[in-house]
């Protein structure tokens, strides 16, 4: 029951004023900022890192030597694939709680969630297939691609899905409408990491054992150039204009111009870095150091360090692992 004593209609105007204030600064309000989602694989767990102030936002206990990471592009799912649990969890990120695991036979290990998150597409390390995941039923199919199959990536308008076949030294051209495989195009010596730019135009495969990076054309189906490296390679990120490779055995991320491919700088790191990602405005890039238990910013124009967090034992975020705020 409301209390009404006297000056009952002032303290209802001023109710009103007050509901206005509150509904204004609440539609005023910062979104959230940008979160990452990193797989510490020696620690079997999800670790949610605030990348505004680095700091922990939330464990999540995942299992089965968690290595893959894909973060939906509107930031409300996370998908990790675990290569020894053999299966593909779902996290509410928002929530920050897991919402179901999917069996996934083999050695799931790439991961990548089209546009709409409506399918998630899991590379099998062991079984020379890509899994087609609806997350919302559990459903799967598969495909056939090439030996070890590793990194995944999807084109923004989700027509088409790469996979690198590391084994093979090739990279798997998959038409996501039909789920076939419609081409194979070779790369460098065991590709492991694909990425796509944001035109959907260009690929960008990261290949250990030639030290260096392949630069794909995807509508012709070939590739157009190849840059050197540091040591093994893992995987690329795309950033303000730049290409950086992630370098584990040179403990250092390659520059290069994007347009012109021209080697720009070395930038030493932590130990055996892997994952590798870009904030959405491109200013910022993110790196997993596998070795030395650490998430580092670097700047994208000064190449400089601007943040540091400490995460779980062995990060590996192999994949796309920064969610945009809301």
């Amino acid at each position: 029951m409301r209390r009404k004593g006297r000056g009952g209609r002032k303290r209802t105007a001023l109710h009103g004023v007050a509901r206005l204030a509150f509904a204004t600064l609440l539609c005023s309000a910062p979104a959230r900022a940008d979160e990452v989602f990193i797989t510490a694989q020696g620690a079997d767990a999800l670790e949610i890192i605030d990348i505004a102030t680095m700091k922990p936002l939330a464990r999540l206990p995942i299992g089965g030597k968690p290595a893959g990471i894909a973060v939906s592009r509107d930031g409300a799912r996370a998908f990790v694939t675990s290569p020894e649990g053999k299966f593909l969890t779902v996290v509410d990120a928002e929530a920050r709680k897991i919402e179901r695991r999917i069996a996934v036979a083999g050695g799931p290990l790439g991961v990548a969630a089209a546009a709409d998150g409506r399918r998630v597409y899991v590379a099998d390390l062991y079984g020379r297939r890509l899994v087609e995941i609806d997350p919302e039923k559990g459903e799967t199919r598969s495909v056939g691609v090439g030996a070890m199959a590793s990194g995944v990536a999807v084109t923004p308008d989700g027509g088409t899905i790469l996979v690198a076949d590391r084994d093979d030294n090739a990279v798997s051209v998959i038409d996501a409408a039909s789920f076939t495989r419609v081409a194979t195009i070779p790369v460098g010596r065991h590709p492991f990491g694909v990425t796509i730019d944001a035109e959907g135009a260009r690929a960008y495969t990261a290949n250990v054992e030639s030290d260096d990076m392949s630069v794909i054309d995807i509508a012709a189906r070939k590739v157009v150039a190849t840059a050197k490296t540091g040591s093994r390679p893992y995987t690329v990120a795309l950033a303000g204009g730049r290409i950086f490779t992630a370098n584990q055995h040179g403990d250092s991320l390659s520059v290069f111009d994007a347009a012109t491919l021209a080697p720009l700088e070395t930038v030493k790191v932590g130990e055996y870095p892997e994952g590798i990602d870009a904030s959405r405005d491109g200013r910022t890039v993110y790196v997993a150091n596998w070795f030395s238990n650490e998430l580092l910013a670097i700047d994208a124009k000064t190449l400089k360090v601007v943040g540091r967090a400490e995460t779980g034992d062995g990060p590996r975020a192999f994949g796309a692992f920064v969610a945009a705020g809301r």
